[in-house]
């Protein structure tokens, strides 16, 4: 069954629409609000924190996944070096360093203006699409911050999209 099945209106709340999603995927979330939705999504590397909020005032629909992340001051420079590099491979979406935080973040913005809805398959990919780029650069992430290694050696690690068979 396709994920647009399970809804029956086409004026669902955008929030209303993930909330579903959690459940379909069984991910714990917690409804924060009418307009936000935090959830817990288990990645192989770590469990991400990934928020989404609903703005009327510019009709965007904001998500933000997390992760902790503590590398040491020396090693900033470098990490943030490597997020350029890994922003430049992310074509929705864009990985950021909250040092006041000591968060990883992940975030993307998608536009409804005019009256859009999103659909539960977008939003599903959305999601998805965040924990994959996560899960991907991770690694790299870790070889910057603590193996001292070069920013652009340690992409190479990256996790690459597999095509064909083997």
């Amino acid at each position: 069954m396709a994920l647009t099945e399970e809804f029956a209106s086409d004026e669902l709340h955008p929030i209303d629409i993930v909330e579903t999603l959690a459940e379909h995927h069984s991910w714990d979330f917690d409804r924060v609000g009418d307009d936000q939705i935090a959830m817990a999504v288990e990645g192989q590397w770590r469990t991400y924190s990934v928020t989404l909020a609903w703005s009327g005032y510019d009709e965007t629909l904001r998500m933000v996944c997390t992760f902790e992340m503590e590398p040491p001051l020396a090693r900033l420079p470098a990490l943030y070096e490597a997020l350029n590099h890994i922003n430049d491979q992310c074509w929705a979406g864009t990985f950021s360093y909250w040092l006041e935080h000591k968060m990883m973040v992940y975030r993307y913005g998608l536009l409804l203006t005019g009256g859009q809805m999103a659909t539960p398959e977008q939003i599903d990919v959305m999601i998805s699409s965040a924990i994959a780029n996560a899960e991907r650069f991770y690694p790299a992430m870790q070889l910057v911050a603590w193996a001292d290694r070069d920013p652009k050696d340690a992409l190479q690690v990256a996790i690459a999209e597999a095509y064909g068979r083997a």
